[in-house]
């Protein structure tokens, strides 16, 4: 598990823990943004040691090396935003077969400070497939972490974009090992924490009614 980059969790019998570390970490990360004292700065970095220590008991990760992730997010706690590119041809759906699982996921990432949420998706989806795409309308924004599967450390929300191919041709990445378009109603092994079935059903949804209003959570 590497905290800093994917945020993924084993599964557990209880995700209590989880949510505690959480709320833990965040409190200590805007805390520390804000202390003015050092009795304060002391305070909430013990706080987020702690939230180093629990997630490191139920991972088996070393609490050094989480702690070490969580002071590389700055600033007051706010959830990250992951975007993805829903493209279709011939009525399937274009997903690319992650190499971190194996498993397939429409294509996207984190998006990064300075870009536009809509030029995020086109870079995304020409270097996760290789082909070049047009965003056309937001089919919805989700919460990441309400999935039913809350594996994910930061809290996320998702921007999923309905998005008109134009160009390229399936080309695998560093990332990604393979790219397909799929039946939607046979898909492969979702990669949950990056697409979601019902992200998948609200994009058929948006294809079925073109006038159907953005999704949000």
């Amino acid at each position: 598990m590497h905290v800093a980059n994917a945020h993924s969790l084993p599964h557990a019998p209880s995700t209590r823990w989880l949510a505690w570390a959480r709320e833990l970490q965040a409190m200590a990360q805007t805390g520390l943004t804000y202390a003015t004292v050092h009795y304060d700065t002391e305070r909430y970095s013990r706080l987020m040691e702690i939230a180093a220590e629990i997630l490191g008991a139920h991972t088996g990760e070393p609490p050094e090396g989480i702690f070490a992730s969580f002071s590389r997010e700055p600033g007051y706690a706010t959830p990250k935003i992951d975007v993805r590119g829903a493209v279709i041809r011939d009525g399937k759906i274009l997903l690319v077969q992650e190499r971190s699982d194996g498993k397939w996921c429409m294509p996207g990432g984190w998006a990064d400070i300075d870009e536009l949420p809509s030029a995020m998706v086109v870079r995304e989806v020409r270097e996760e497939s290789g082909f070049t795409v047009v965003p056309r309308k937001v089919v919805g924004v989700f919460d990441a972490n309400r999935n039913g599967v809350p594996r994910n450390f930061f809290h996320a929300y998702k921007v999923v974009f309905l998005c008109e191919l134009i160009g390229g041709a399936s080309a695998p990445s560093d990332e990604t090992s393979a790219v397909e378009f799929c039946d939607f109603d046979s898909l492969p092994d979702l990669s949950e924490q990056r697409t979601h079935a019902r992200h998948v059903l609200e994009v058929r949804a948006h294809l079925a009614d073109p006038l159907r209003p953005a999704a949000f959570d």
